[in-house]
């Protein structure tokens, strides 16, 4: 029996906590995107025209314009329309930071400084104030003014120099996993820093300063201890990991690959046996992944002499029947088919203009306070007269002359 607490409706975490979200692109948006989930009242800023340049990134939705990667990052936040660049924008933020209890930017390093908006100023007049700080190399150190995207900081974070086949080039995801990395880490670290300033008895807030290139760094698992220790300098091995057999992607009759990840000595015993390579599953050489690792074309090579003579879902199914695992690569038609995606609930429905639209849930999974999605992302300063009426107090006749003068923008 679970001894999870239940469910209680309505109530998440994070509620009551106010985030000011300056960034724009990725990873600030996608830490904000987080919190909003588990509760967090995140009052995004964009600049009037045009609005976060995600808004108009990959697939467009033909009903109004809009990125689909918009509708599912931006969900739950308030949007507001205000120009950083314009001297009363600025003020604008400045206010509304006073207000929050975190701001999330991930902007060049500098900017924020160069606006009056640097953490010096802010937690001077807001000492708890949790600021986190999101940008390719840093806040500090001689490479601190580089530009960084995920692709470059994947590469200076050392994840590229792994990607690819041996001899070959680097290869990337499809995917801006720096950028995601970042974004968790930032999250992580927003969490942690509200809880230490809840524990301290003078409310203190602080930076919580986020590299992307870091947040790479800090997933390269043994890479630098091995070359520390052993002067060893790991590179890229396809579809296998390091050290570790048999784990590998396997040829099947038709045409495509299961992923088999067999090593421990008991998975590797049920796979040998499965593949009808007893001799192999017997061999006391083979009973322990460091006897393995020398025999590894061996391994790999029996193992796809059986699986190239059956359907890929043939040789899962045989592998989930004898306990070894293995998944072919999901495609995302796989995913919202399957019927454990569907079961876990991560495929959720958010409404866009009057139909459906599926997004991923956000994780992780709380028994008793789950993330929640509310609604899509909203339309360019659909929230900024809301906003600045509930934080700022302002009337809609300043309101009204903030538009005229350029300050800020409304739906």
């Amino acid at each position: 029996m679970s001894d999870a607490l239940p469910p209680e409706p309505g109530r998440r975490p994070l509620d009551g906590v106010v985030v000011l979200e300056l960034g724009q692109i990725l990873a600030g948006p996608f830490a904000g995107q987080i919190l909003a989930a588990f509760g967090a009242e995140v009052i995004k800023v964009e600049p009037p025209r045009g609005g976060d340049p995600i808004r108009a990134w990959r697939e467009l939705d033909p009903q109004d314009g809009v990125s689909l990667w918009w509708r599912s990052l931006a969900r739950n936040k308030r949007t507001v329309a205000i120009d950083l660049g314009h001297a009363q924008g600025r003020e604008l933020a400045r206010r509304l930071a006073l207000r929050a209890d975190v701001l999330i930017e991930n902007f060049k390093p500098g900017t924020m400084e160069r606006w009056g908006l640097g953490p010096e100023r802010l937690l001077a007049e807001h000492p708890g104030l949790v600021y986190a700080r999101i940008s390719g190399f840093g806040q500090s150190g001689p490479y601190a003014h580089r530009p960084g995207y995920a692709s470059v900081c994947e590469a200076f974070g050392g994840l590229r120099h792994l990607t690819g086949v041996p001899g070959g080039p680097s290869v990337r995801a499809n995917l801006s996993l720096g950028d995601s990395l970042a974004g968790l880490e930032a999250a992580l670290g927003i969490l942690l820093a509200l809880r230490a300033r809840d524990a301290d008895p003078r409310h203190r807030g602080q930076v919580v300063d986020v590299a992307i290139f870091e947040a790479v760094f800090g997933v390269l698992e043994s890479v630098l201890p091995e070359f520390d220790r052993l002067g060893r300098v790991r590179g890229p091995s396809g579809a296998t990991l390091t050290g570790i057999v048999p784990s590998n992607a396997y040829p099947c009759a038709d045409g495509r690959s299961v992923i088999v990840g067999a090593n421990n000595t008991a998975n590797f015993r049920r796979l040998m046996t499965t593949a009808g390579r007893r001799d192999l599953a017997e061999d006391p050489a083979l009973a322990t992944n460091p006897g393995r690792v020398p025999r590894q074309a061996e391994i790999d090579e029996a193992i796809a002499a059986w699986t190239r003579t059956l359907p890929a879902a043939e040789v899962v199914a045989r592998l989930e029947a004898a306990s070894v695992p293995a998944s072919t690569s999901y495609t995302v038609a796989d995913m919202v088919a399957d019927p454990h995606y569907l079961a876990r609930g991560l495929i959720e429905s958010v409404d866009v203009g009057g139909r459906p639209l599926r997004v991923p849930a956000t994780g992780p999974r709380l028994s008793a306070t789950p993330a929640r999605t509310e609604f899509a992302g909203r339309e360019l300063g659909a929230d900024t007269r809301a906003v600045l009426a509930e934080k700022l107090e302002l009337s809609d006749g300043e309101i009204d002359l903030l538009v005229g003068l350029g300050a800020i923008a409304l739906a």
